[in-house]
């Protein structure tokens, strides 16, 4: 059974919704942050930090995409975008782990929710139920 982590933006977030193209981004910025510190530690960091590849299907960039595992570890984590259909919309990222995701897929699904949140400011509800919050709450 597939498994799925929700990073919602609430009321106090850095940003109000993010796009697929901006998640993206970020992704990218993740690992270019690991190459970095990979350069500092004389190692090949970027590849152990995020062993995935940025990929769409054909009809469906604008709706989801999937990072594609680069090694026998890692398979693959689903990525997209939406709103919920409350008094009070609110946008949300979503994070799923197919059937035939690995732990290794988990491990590293938990630690990009956990960046993405922390970088947003946002809600983090983990693939286990528990939530996070990174958003300034008073």
């Amino acid at each position: 059974m597939s498994q799925s982590a929700t990073i919602t933006f609430v009321d106090g977030s850095a940003v109000s919704s993010a796009t697929l193209d901006e998640l993206k981004e970020q992704l990218l910025h993740y690992r270019h942050q690991a190459s970095l510190t990979g350069e500092q530690l004389s190692w090949d960091y970027a590849d152990a930090a995020f062993p995935y590849t940025i990929e769409a299907k054909p009809g469906q960039e604008q709706l989801w995409f999937y990072l594609k595992g680069t090694s026998p570890l890692y398979r693959h984590i689903v990525f997209g975008v939406g709103t919920t259909k409350e008094d009070t919309p609110r946008h949300f990222v979503q994070v799923v782990l197919p059937d035939d995701a690995t732990h290794g897929d988990k491990g590293k699904g938990n630690e990009l929710c956990k960046y993405l949140a922390k970088t947003w400011k946002a809600e983090l509800k983990l693939f286990n139920g528990r939530i996070m919050y990174y958003n300034p709450r008073k």
